[in-house]
């Protein structure tokens, strides 16, 4: 289980006449994610959305609160006091810093991330991206072209081995991030709007190839998006974000049987409860800051 209680992340600010300000990117988040659910953080540009995500990761410590997988903490929070600071020295004063950062307040945890902009090595052929990530995870030289070999052939890669990224169209380029996070078969897959610059037609098709993935492998995977009906499409449960500062405005459990169809009455239903969300923020966006 992935679970984050009372998350925050505030962000310092030096404005151009050199004085401090700053921005509360989330605010008190607390979300219980159970194993082998897809949970899409859903919201408008700018809610904290991906900020979120990348402290569940262990990419950004939080300025406040805690985030836990299965029990055991990922990244605690920085200190931002004189009072916070000495307390963290005191813990770690047999450290070095440059110990303390690799071992005291490092990810602990199988995870995987992909990106918007795909996160591939340019000038790496397809396989070559894949084994690459193989050996940085520790996986020895005689597995490596094995194992990518196999999640290359999941994705549907296995007739573009020797090509480079530039060489792919973006919905391949997609795929190709996806067998690089799936090859290091972590427990869960983070994914920050990982579709949203394909067109309609090839996000589709990246849908049901990450629905046929996750059903034979049985991984859970936290996505942000825009998107309802993409959210609606994949997830067990949606959690909505308001916006200024980030947190959590609603959510919505997806019930609709699999495999679903995109047109399915349940689905557009929910997905008019969210649109209603979404112009009563825009509205009052001014409402909820702080």
């Amino acid at each position: 289980m992935i679970e984050s209680r009372n998350v925050s992340k505030f962000f310092s600010i030096v404005n151009d006449d050199r004085t401090a300000d700053g921005i509360t990117a989330v605010l008190s988040v607390s979300l219980a994610i159970d194993d082998g659910k897809i949970v899409s953080l859903l919201g408008p540009s700018g809610c904290g959305k991906s900020t979120f995500l990348e402290i569940l990761g262990g990419l950004q410590a939080p300025t406040e609160g805690s985030v836990f997988i299965d029990g055991v903490q990922v990244l605690e929070p920085l200190p931002s006091t004189r009072k916070e600071m000495e307390a963290y020295s005191r813990r770690h004063k047999l450290l070095s810093p440059f110990a303390n950062s690799m071992f005291a307040n490092s990810p602990k945890h199988d995870i995987a991330m992909i990106f918007q902009d795909y996160a591939v090595f340019p000038w790496m052929t397809v396989l070559q991206n894949v084994m690459f990530t193989l050996k940085l995870r520790g996986v020895p030289r005689r597995e490596r072209e094995g194992k990518a070999l196999v999640y290359l052939g999941k994705v549907g890669l296995t007739d573009s081995l020797r090509k480079y990224p530039l060489q792919l169209s973006g919905g391949m380029r997609q795929r190709l991030a996806l067998a690089r996070a799936l090859s290091v078969e972590p427990r869960i897959i983070l994914m920050d709007e990982p579709f949203a610059a394909a067109d309609i037609l090839t996000r589709e098709r990246l849908q049901d190839d990450l629905l046929r993935l996750w059903s034979e492998i049985g991984i859970t995977i936290v996505m942000v998006t825009h998107d309802p009906e993409e959210a609606l499409y994949l997830s067990d449960e949606i959690v909505v974000f308001s916006p200024n500062p980030g947190s959590i405005r609603n959510r919505f459990t997806v019930n609709a049987q699999r495999p679903r169809h995109r047109n399915d009455p349940e689905l557009r239903e929910l997905k008019s409860r969210i649109n209603a969300l979404f112009r009563y923020d825009a509205i009052h966006e001014n409402d909820y800051s702080i």
